[in-house]
């Protein structure tokens, strides 16, 4: 094939070029940050420890995902990221072999919170890799027991969705290794697994605890006739289901945690919640039972948690988990508290879940609960609280416009909190850094946005506080009722917003609109009741079935969200959790109703989320869930006309959970991102298509997302891995803008402004060792973002095609030849070496202050392509540093740190130049001299030129040097009696010249230890003048004018002696050294400050 058809069909093949799609590992390197906090963690469900090894450790989350020690708790790592839930109800180690873990997905405790999962999952190699071994449907999974004499033997206790009536529930076991599943027990649709144990002796007999639920997005009912105690002595085929002829209470029953005493296996204990709740106990292996203890310290909620733990080496020591731990030293009949929560220093958090005992020592445990995880050692005496576990439960998430920005949110029983998007400190953002600054289970937040020292955070119920982040003079500030007849409904999570227009009104929802228009002190209704006032949705008083539990969480026909137009007056969105969705454009004067526009949505479904557009009056995106009601489908719509008409952008083709949260770009509506129960994903044709994001961010239920608008990064909330920031989004915007930027073969984007930041140590201690949790920070310096079609592995993998194109070539010229067809000649020339950019091997970055190259930085072309990111220190190119031996530099010195401005970045790559502005500012947090900076600036140059005369002086000498060592040992091979005095000479030469070269760096002392030369030298001199004049932003005083003039004076004498030097001992030495005619000499200079 001649060269001249290759061409032909390049040029051919070229008008067929669409844009290269966008793929996941393209964004490799704009990973989201995980910012935190680690301090106030989230619900632990699930704790198994390797026994004979016990610093190896499992812990599942409600929806962090599961995470895994192997240093006794010092040090975690999340280990199930990338499979499709991050919901663990369950873990279970193969104790004779701990590297195959068993995994149950979805919490087993029905709250209204509660996160489903996928099915169970086994991992061979110790959490490395996973399998999903199905039952998928099961949705919830409360517990494992693996058979210890047979360990393809496994049992799984699957409770079911509270949402709804499914078969997929019971107990199911499998005898080869989770290949195949029988269902062993099962009740009805309504009763799952609560609890099932194994009698550590004999692995074929079972307790299960079978319970009857329903939960209701409005109610909640426990108890049935489908409740009670199985038991099984044959593996499962069959069960014997206990009842009050075996000494358990008459009626219904309800949830029941039941625990055997590994060390006397004959003793059983049984928490039963009934008409009276009580603990039973069976000293004949659970065949006949007596009620031991009915008073209030056995446990309360069982609904949330009833478990019940036996210590291995004594049988009358028990523990009861719920709100608190408690614990019996006298088999059952009397309880105190085990660890204190409130009104302490040392308090452990409330809400227990999980608890471990080592069955060889019971005194040591874990605890784990809905703020995370504790460990003892001694029997729950002391206990010590495991910090970085980030798996905090955000249901909201905000920003303030502060320097650095701060992020704010709500969790899950666990307040409302304010911390950093990222630190201009040393080190990552530490759990010190965040603040909590509202008690209660935290929901959204609202930083003022004129002074975001205060602001307004919510607990449940619509508990709405006013708040002083610095001195925590917090203040309610609830609407109270219009009249004294009305009941006012609040959500679980109530609907707050802050008025674009006026920074004194916020709005807050009940079933009614409420303004405030003095920062929530007064309040009026500008709403009729907006949702549909159904009296059924409305018996949260009733709710709780045989025990109570009317805490607030099933309050319904309730406003969600009230959504202001950023670009309309007195235009507001509101939805509902029960489907009603209006808008007003008078300011609540009247109202219209848009619910039924919106086609396939189920009636009655939930309205979390709402979001005006930022650039169009009637323009909003709506987010609605159903799984409340059994129904996992995902839907987001669009409406540009108010609501007439709702475009469906994301359905279950898209992805693979129902939606929670959404968001456009303020700067491109093609660019959006959407939160679903199982992650992050994005858009880059306004929702026609998505895709998640893998790079970096796990599996998680993202709640919330926000943009900020001066640093354009993604902010992230999820419910369960804390909070998350994607630093600039504006490669991605431009990607938007134009999806033919992936076929170019670089690209560089606009950087985001670049601050000249003062970093400080760390607060509290600079040395945290593993233990202590760091969120990421934002890496120092400018962030520059460029793009490579192709990476060094694809373009190598390329350059082996066209090698093996050319020899074809080659060979048809060749051919062509002895055919007698002419050669071309035209290309025969020499080739020129070629530098590293040209081949593509490296990648360049020139910085320009006007038309004059300050600084130059080069790097290795990255492996993959795709997105990159550098930093550049803000710096100028530098002088050399003085050496005493001869260096060769393959990178620039870092110089002064440029004055703020605008400068101009060039990439370059092959013949390939591309080209962007970076704007740099000084430290916002400081109030700065530009003729301060100017002078620092112009007085920062001369010490450089200084310290450049240094370095230029020192490496003359250092090569002179070079020069006589060389003689020197050339001469000693040669004749060393002959060319005595020559050697002499030289060993002469070189003392002198480190005699000079001290005068700018200082004598080589060679004792052992830290010495010290008493002697002031030119380099002590400059760096003390630099360090002086770098830090006067406000000025030069006569201190620093004084050190240069010592600088300068130094250097004078310095070069003075230097080419003394030359001029008469060097040479003299290298006449003689001449007369050999054995030079190898280099013309000398001649140095003077003018």
């Amino acid at each position: 094939m001649t060269r001249s058809l290759l061409s032909l069909l390049v040029l051919f093949a070229s008008f067929f070029v669409t844009a290269q799609e966008f793929k996941m590992d393209l964004v490799q390197d704009m990973k989201p940050r995980n910012i935190g906090p680690g301090g106030m963690s989230g619900r632990v469900t699930s704790i198994d420890v390797v026994n004979d090894n016990p610093d190896i450790m499992y812990v599942g989350t409600a929806s962090g995902g599961l995470w895994k020690s192997t240093s006794g708790g010092i040090k975690w790592a999340p280990i199930f990221d990338k499979e499709v839930t991050a919901s663990i109800g369950a873990v279970a180690i193969q104790q004779n072999n701990p590297s195959v873990i068993w995994v149950g997905t979805g919490e087993g405790n029905p709250r209204n919170s509660l996160n489903g999962g996928y099915g169970v999952y086994k991992s061979l190699d110790g959490g490395k890799t996973w399998k999903s071994m199905g039952l998928e449907n099961t949705r919830h999974i409360h517990r494992i027991k693996i058979d210890p004499m047979n360990p393809n033997t496994v049992y799984v206790g699957a409770i079911g969705s509270p949402w709804g009536e499914h078969p997929e529930r019971g107990v199911f076991k499998t005898t080869d290794g989770g290949e195949t599943w029988e269902k062993v027990l099962f009740v009805n649709n309504k009763t799952g697994v609560a609890d099932l144990i194994m009698d550590p002796t004999n692995p074929n007999k079972l307790i299960a605890a079978m319970w009857e639920h329903k939960r209701e997005p409005w109610f909640f009912k426990s108890g049935g006739s489908g409740s009670g105690l199985y038991m099984t002595h044959d593996g499962g085929k069959n069960w014997k289901k206990l009842s009050e002829e075996d000494g358990l209470p008459k009626g219904d029953l309800g949830r029941i945690g039941v625990a055997i005493a590994p060390g006397k296996p004959n003793v059983v204990y049984a928490l039963v919640e009934a008409k009276k709740n009580a603990l039973y106990k069976s000293e004949d292996g659970g065949f006949k039972w007596k009620k031991i203890n009915d008073k209030g310290d056995i446990g309360n909620r069982p609904f949330y948690y009833s478990e019940i733990y036996v210590d291995p080496e004594n049988e009358n020591r028990v523990f009861s988990v719920f709100t608190y731990v408690n614990v019996s030293q006298d088999g059952g009949k009397n309880f105190q508290e085990l660890m204190p929560a409130y009104g302490v220093d040392n308090g452990v958090h409330p809400d227990h879940h999980a608890f471990w005992i080592h069955p060889n020592n019971g005194q040591f445990m874990m605890d784990g609960n809905d703020g995370g995880l504790n460990i003892s050692k001694d029997g729950g005496k002391t206990w010590r609280f495991v910090g970085n576990l980030p798996v905090a439960q955000f249901y909201h998430i905000a920003t303030d416009n502060e320097y650095p920005y701060n992020v704010y949110g709500g969790m899950q029983d666990n307040g409302s909190w304010r911390g950093p998007a990222y630190v201009w400190k040393a080190q990552g953002i530490r759990n010190s850094y965040w603040q909590e600054i509202s008690f209660g289970d935290g929901f959204d937040v609202v930083p003022d946005p004129v002074d975001s020292r205060y602001g307004y955070t919510m607990s449940q119920q619509g508990y709405v506080q006013r708040f002083d982040y610095v001195t925590g003079d917090n203040y309610i500030v609830r609407p109270t009722p219009p009249d004294a007849t009305t009941e006012l409904r609040y959500n679980w999570n109530s609907a707050i917003s802050q008025d674009p227009f006026d920074t004194s009104t916020i709005y807050f929802g009940s079933q009614f609109v409420h303004k405030s228009s003095d920062k929530g002190l007064t309040w009026k209704v500008i709403s009729p009741d907006l949702t549909t006032n159904d009296p059924e949705k409305q018996k949260q008083s009733e709710s709780g079935g045989l025990s109570m539990d009317a805490t607030g969480a099933e309050n319904h026909t309730t406003i969600l969200v009230i959504e202001p137009s950023a670009v309309e007056k007195d235009m507001l969105w509101t939805g509902s959790d029960d489907g009603r969705v209006h808008y007003t454009q008078n300011g609540g004067q009247t109202w219209t109703e848009v619910t039924g526009t919106i086609k396939g949505l189920p009636k009655g479904s939930w309205i979390p989320q709402i979001k005006a557009s930022t650039r169009n009056k009637g323009e909003a995106l709506l987010i609605a869930n159903d799984y409340r009601r059994f129904n996992y489908t995902p839907y987001a719509y669009r409406t540009k006309d108010y609501g007439k008409t709702w475009t469906r952008i994301v359905d279950a083709n898209d992805v693979k959970s129902y939606a929670l949260s959404i968001i456009e770009d303020p700067e491109n509506p093609n660019l959006m991102f959407l939160g679903t129960d199982d992650g992050l994903y994005i858009s880059f044709n306004a929702g026609e298509k998505w895709q998640k994001w893998t790079e970096g961010f796990p599996t998680v239920s993202t709640k919330d997302l926000a943009i900020h608008p001066r640093e354009h990064d993604l902010v992230i909330g999820t419910f369960g891995r804390a909070a998350w920031v994607l630093d600039d989004i504006r490669p991605l915007r431009a990607l938007a803008s134009d999806k033919t930027l992936l076929n170019k073969e670089i690209a560089l984007f606009t950087p985001p402004t670049a601050y000249q930041a003062f970093y400080q140590q760390p607060t509290g201690s600079r040395f945290g060792g593993d233990g202590l949790y760091q969120g990421e920070n934002k890496k120092p310096g400018a962030m520059i973002t460029y793009y490579l079609k192709e990476g060094k592995k694809e373009a190598e993998g390329k350059k082996d095609e066209e090698k093996e194109m050319a020899s074809q070539t080659n060979q048809d010229e060749d051919q062509a030849e002895v055919e007698g067809v002419e050669k071309d000649d035209s290309s025969t020339s020499e080739p020129t070496e070629m530098t590293g950019i040209q081949k593509k091997d490296s990648v360049q970055f020139d910085f320009y202050d006007g038309q004059r190259l300050i600084r130059s930085l080069k790097y290795k072309t990255p492996e993959k392509a795709g997105f990159h990111r550098i930093f550049w220190g803000m710096d100028e190119k530098g002088a050399d540093r003085p050496s005493r031996k001869v260096q060769t530099k393959k990178n620039e010195s870092s110089g002064l740190e440029v004055k703020p401005g605008t400068y101009t970045i060039k990439m370059l790559y092959g013949d390939l130049v591309e080209e962007a502005q970076i704007t740099v500012k000084s430290d916002p947090r400081l109030e700065v001299s530009t003729a301060g900076i100017n002078e620092a600036y112009t007085n920062g140059k001369v010490l450089e030129s200084y310290m450049q005369k240094s370095a230029d002086a020192v490496k003359q000498l250092a090569q002179s040097k070079e020069v006589a060592e060389s003689y020197q040992k050339e001469l000693k091979k040669m004749d060393e009696k002959k060319f005595k005095d020559q050697i002499d000479a030289s060993k002469n030469i070189v003392k002198q010249i480190d005699s000079v070269t001290a005068l700018y760096l200082g004598k080589v002392d060679k004792r052992q230890g830290i010495t010290r030369n008493k002697e002031m030298t030119v380099m002590q001199r400059l760096q003390i003048a630099r360090g002086y004049v770098g830090s006067r932003k406000t000025g030069m005083t006569s201190t620093e004018k004084q050190l240069m003039q010592f600088a300068k004076d130094e250097l004078e004498s310095a070069l003075k002696k230097t080419n003394t030097f030359f001029s008469t001992e060097w040479s003299d030495y290298k006449g003689k050294m001449e007369s050999l005619e054995l030079s190898p000499f280099k013309e000398t200079k001649v140095f003077n400050l003018n």
